[in-house]
């Protein structure tokens, strides 16, 4: 397996711009993908290397409230996926940051590093650091979710509010009996993904079988990270979290969290990793959102439960003006 990327990466800057017309074509850093917000850029040294965080800060439209929500995005999804949550947070008053993380989007993809939520987690500390951000409201979303706890465990007393939109590792798959793939297996998995199959899976799982056409914008966008120079990078990153995500389950600590913590939940997701080769018997059982959501907010001591029945894996895209809504009230309601 090659991962001499510098001669890819040089010819990524010959590739004609309309090369994405026909098929979407981006640089390993969403380098031609553009977020309907300014993206900053935070330098830091990790595990021996030099890299960089993407991020969008952005401050309250109209009258400040004082308060800081921080966005973690899910693995198919990046910084910009949140482009209506940051607009209706920030209408309501609230200063909005949303990272990239290492080896997402439009942030460093090393070309070795070990992966773990609790690097993730201090990586994003120390961008909180820098943009001398105190408490915070956290927020995640599918992957970002197993994030958000691990943050919220890590750094209880920065963190006042915790709210989670469909986190995966709602269960542990392995223990379930999910055969494990390797690093090696999840790169040449990867290396096959296309805007087709992308766009395929999300229909069966973030929109409850609702397509519509703007979402094509961010299948684009997932899709154009693993065309052309640089796809090779960003495919091995891709199977080092998939690994991540599958083997540091954060089910077993929910008991642990302190702050008030919100859940929304569509309960039409069916989301869960490895479920294409699990045994045939076990795949029926694996990503019940209708059940796993409400197992979470028995087990989290201080959470709300809301769901929207009609709505899958991401609720905040299949239908903002709703889920706003709800966001909106359920952190107004939280005690903190």
């Amino acid at each position: 397996m090659s991962r001499r990327w510098l001669p890819a990466l040089l010819l990524a800057a010959a590739l004609p711009l309309h090369a994405a017309e026909s098929k979407p074509t981006y640089g390993p850093e969403l380098e031609r993908f553009n977020y309907s917000y300014p993206v900053g850029h935070y330098s830091f040294a990790s595990q021996g290397h030099h890299m960089h965080m993407a991020y969008i800060d952005v401050k309250p439209k109209k009258q400040p409230n004082g308060r800081t929500v921080v966005l973690l995005h899910g693995k198919n999804f990046c910084a910009g996926t949140w482009e209506t949550t940051i607009a209706a947070l920030s209408d309501a008053g609230y200063r909005v940051v949303a990272p990239d993380q290492i080896g997402f989007c439009k942030s460093t993809k090393p070309e070795r590093y070990q992966y773990s939520f609790q690097q993730l987690a201090t990586n994003t500390h120390a961008l909180l650091e820098h943009l001398k951000i105190g408490k915070i409201t956290l927020l995640g979303h599918s992957t970002g979710g197993m994030l958000a706890t691990r943050y919220a465990l890590m750094y209880p007393q920065q963190v006042e509010q915790l709210a989670m939109v469909n986190p995966i590792g709602l269960e542990d798959w392995k223990a379930l009996g999910v055969p494990y793939r390797t690093p090696d297996q999840w790169y040449e998995r990867e290396l096959k993904t296309s805007a087709e199959s992308i766009r395929q899976y999300e229909q069966a799982t973030y929109y409850a079988g609702q397509w519509k056409p703007e979402y094509d914008k961010w299948v684009n966008m997932l899709a154009g990270l693993f065309n052309g120079a640089g796809h090779e990078r960003v495919a091995w990153n891709s199977a080092l979290l998939y690994d991540m995500i599958f083997t540091q389950p954060v089910v077993y600590e929910f008991g642990q969290l302190k702050m008030p913590t919100l859940l929304l939940i569509g309960t039409k997701d069916n989301t869960a990793i490895g479920k294409d080769i699990a045994p045939a018997e076990l795949k029926p059982k694996l990503g019940n959102y209708a059940e796993l959501g409400k197992a979470t907010a028995k087990a989290i001591p201080n959470a709300t439960l809301v769901e929207f029945d009609d709505m899958g894996h991401a609720p905040q895209i299949q239908d903002p003006k709703r889920f706003h809504e709800a966001l909106l009230k359920g952190l107004a309601d939280l005690k903190h």
